[in-house]
């Protein structure tokens, strides 16, 4: 597999178990120097996010609530993420982060890294 996301930190907001457990190896057999899943937005500093990350995926509800507010502190942070999520009200998203990714569940591994590297300018935009 390519090294797309070869060193990065990233950070996986995903409060299903099993798919934060697939996301994060496949995060690592892409590369990535470090995983962190959370989920929950009280397990992470939410102040120490940039120097942390490299690159979030981000669920966009996670326990009922929602993680825009957070997204949107992950974009002035300057922090690449995309949105995967089994909820799409794309015109929210569209609206709130136009240049912001929205992979939806069930996806392919292969499309959600290829949007993660993208984010972070290491692939073509899809």
């Amino acid at each position: 597999m390519p090294p797309l996301l070869d060193g990065l930190r990233i950070l996986v907001l995903e409060d299903e178990f099993l798919i934060a457990m697939d996301v994060e190896q496949l995060c690592r057999d892409y590369g990535a120097g470090d995983v962190i899943v959370a989920r929950d937005l009280g397990e992470i500093d939410r102040k120490s996010v940039a120097s942390q990350f490299d690159a979030a995926i981000v669920d966009l509800m996670l326990g009922g609530a929602s993680t825009l507010d957070f997204a949107s502190r992950l974009r002035e942070s300057g922090v690449p993420f995309v949105f995967a999520s089994g909820y799409s009200d794309m015109d929210e998203i569209k609206v709130s982060f136009p240049d912001v990714r929205l992979v939806t569940k069930p996806y392919s591994g292969d499309d959600l890294v290829q949007a993660v590297a993208a984010a972070c300018g290491r692939g073509p935009l899809v």
